[in-house]
Order: structure tokens, then sequence, then C-alpha cells
């Protein structure tokens, strides 16, 4: 496996995606209704969408390589989808100290 911080990489994630989840909620959907632009939405929807998968791929590489409880796999998969979580998710991975799961090899 490459020399990665994978877990520095999910946080980086987490924190664009959750924005791109933001600007999507509170300003394409806004600009969208209030404004008469449908493109901010195709546009911000397409970037989030991108974002997502990321967040989903990233995340279940982590929960794999550090041997995460189904509990927190949950968690993690839940702050992708709700608003400002994935902040609050990203602060207690900060403060945690994560240990890798030794290689099965």
């Amino acid at each position: 496996m490459p020399n990665i911080n994978i877990l520095r990489t999910f946080r980086i994630i987490s924190m664009v995606e959750g924005i791109s989840f933001l600007l999507l909620l509170f300003a394409a959907m806004p600009a969208k209704y209030y404004l008469g632009v449908p493109e901010a939405v195709t546009v911000m929807g397409w970037a989030h969408g991108l974002l997502f998968m990321l967040y989903v791929g990233s995340a279940v590489m982590v929960t794999q390589r550090y041997k995460l409880p189904d509990s927190t796999t949950a968690l993690i998969m839940m702050a992708g989808v709700t608003p400002f979580v994935c902040f609050y998710l990203e602060k207690k991975l900060r403060e945690v100290s994560l240990q890798p799961a030794p290689d099965m090899a």
C-alpha cells in the first residue's frame, strides 16, 4: 500500500464535501428557486455528487484500514448525508489517535 495518510486524506475530503453540501443547500438551491438560476444547482449538484463519491470511497478505506466498529462506520456514513455533522466528525477524528490495524499478510 502506498505511504499515504488515508485518515488525513479522509478528513480533508470530509471537510470539502461538507462545505459543498452546505453550498448546495444554502446557496445553489436559493439561487435556483428565488433568483431563477437553475444552473447553480446543476453545477453545485455535480460537484457535490463527485465529492460525495470520494467521501464514501475514502470512508470505506478508513474503516477497513483502521478496523473501526460497525457503529463508528455507520456514524461516518451518516455524517456524509447530514448537514454540519461532518465538521463534528472531522474534529473528533483530530482528537482521537487511531492506529492502523496490522496487515494480515
